[in-house]
């Protein structure tokens, strides 16, 4: 994963204490060193071995990283973990470039009776992966399982440790047969007697350049999105442009062929770990917090990486603590407070209820509101209920003046209408041209209906025109 950006796809076999259904996992990367490649003067904090962190309960799955070559000498893959085995600095088995990484059968073992998930990610920033054909994609699913999981093979790298998945980081090339290694390595595990699950972490660009095929055709029971790295990375939360956790709920809950998918929060664990998107520890577990009340399919949170978040003072602790306090099971969907959508203009940062979401205008909107990332609406919250009753009223704004000069926001009461101005305007009437926008009928403030619920607010300037009652 290092610091660029990455999609991957992790294969999960279950430990005993791991429910993918919850609310509050966390999901952390070990096996790069990423905090040592960036300080390295700074030895103390180090990658240390695996085992060392799985001494409490912040952390639910280590997906260990890299299995950075598919098909390497003697046609088979390659793996590089950095300061702890790799093919330079450690024996590799006769006639490959596979490192003999059986000094680390005893720390998965150890985590694994702590209840952990152990994976292996196969990828990486320079890595050389992909496929050719159905076919050999296939194969290359057995000889994973034959590897690294319930198969059997003269050579295991991690000796007599079975890991508990696979996790695939597809950070470039082409997509072609994934499904197919997906789908043997599903079967392999059907007969097995612990149950897998397949995850995914695209980029948070959606649809995802990697993997959006994939994701669509495949069975996943979570995703790891990465919302750093990316305009749409955590940097960007609260801006309806950008943070797009909605369009990756719509998709969890409509478009996977699981509808049960969980979609994770990935995130930098310290300022060190990525070139952008990293949120202090308050901001990262506010953000955690509000997603996992927001929306049905949230699960929790990836982090890139241990030793990133162990030298940022236990980040991963401070994050698992944060979900646990929110509730790791059960969701209660938030009302649609919002007014309900009605065809008509929308100036940006207008909120509506329409189709189960409550929908921010990212800009002047006049479709109708849709999970399209190149439209007008993002998808703040899932709710329930049919949305508020649009109660329009128009006291305290001025009669439109033919010699008043009025900018962008700028709102007139007309012919009994509310009307909001686009752009610059003077002596226009409101209805003659297409400067300005017909909010709709409105009663003054004696007439009946709160402040609190009108549409706009009278003369505004500001983006925030369609406003949630208190």
């Amino acid at each position: 994963m290092l610091l660029s950006f990455f999609g991957f796809i992790a294969f999960i076999f279950q430990a005993s204490a791991f429910d993918v259904s919850r609310y509050d996992n966390v999901a952390v990367y070990w096996g790069q060193n990423s905090y040592g490649a960036v300080n390295g003067n700074d030895s103390a904090n180090w990658q240390k071995r695996l085992s060392f962190y799985c001494n409490d309960d912040a952390v639910d799955t280590f997906p260990i990283a890299f299995l950075n070559v598919f098909f390497s000498t003697g046609g088979l893959p390659s793996i590089d973990l950095a300061n702890t085995c790799n093919p330079t600095d450690n024996v590799t088995f006769p006639g490959t470039k596979l490192a003999n990484c059986t000094s680390m059968a005893a720390d998965i073992s150890a985590c694994q009776a702590k209840g952990k998930i152990v994976t292996l990610s196969l990828g990486g920033a320079s890595a050389s992966v992909g496929f050719l054909s159905d076919g050999q994609a296939a194969t290359f699913a057995q000889t994973i399982w034959d590897l690294f999981l319930g198969g059997s093979s003269s050579i295991r790298p991690f000796g007599t440790a079975v890991l508990d998945g696979i996790d695939l980081d597809i950070e470039g090339g082409s997509s072609a047969s994934y499904t197919t290694f997906i789908n043997t390595i599903r079967s392999r595990a059907s007969g097995a007697s612990k149950k897998y699950y397949i995850t995914a972490a695209p980029q948070c660009v959606f649809p995802d350049a990697a993997l959006s095929s994939v994701l669509n055709a495949a069975i996943f029971d979570a995703v790891y999105v990465q919302f750093y790295n990316n305009p749409c990375g955590l940097q960007s939360f609260g801006q309806a442009n950008n943070w797009n956790f909605g369009l990756w709920d719509d998709w969890a809950r409509f478009t996977s062929p699981n509808k049960n998918v969980k979609i994770y929060i990935g995130a930098p664990a310290s300022p060190s770990a990525a070139g952008s998107g990293y949120q202090h520890i308050d901001t990262m577990k506010n953000i955690s917090v509000s997603m996992r009340k927001s929306f049905p399919s949230f699960g929790g949170v990836m982090l890139w990486d241990v030793s990133q978040a162990y030298a940022n003072g236990r980040y991963d602790l401070a994050v698992k603590n944060a979900l646990v306090a929110a509730g790791g099971t059960g969701f209660t969907f938030p009302a649609c407070s919002a007014p309900v959508w009605t065809a008509g203009d929308y100036v940006g940062g207008s909120l509506v209820t329409y189709n189960g979401y409550v929908w921010q205008a990212k800009w002047y909107a006049s479709s109708q509101p849709a999970a399209n990332p190149n439209g007008d609406w993002s998808a703040l919250t899932a709710c329930t209920g049919s949305g508020m009753a649009l109660t329009l009223t128009c006291g305290g704004v001025a009669a439109w003046a033919s010699t008043a000069i009025y900018v962008g926001g700028n709102q007139v009461t007309f012919q009994s209408h509310l009307w909001t101005a686009k752009w610059w305007t003077q002596g226009e009437a409101p209805g003659a041209t297409s400067v300005w926008i017909d909010e709709g009928a409105c009663t003054s403030l004696s007439d009946g209906g709160s402040q609190d619920s009108q549409r706009v607010l009278a003369n505004s300037t500001s983006s925030d025109f369609l406003r949630i009652p208190n």
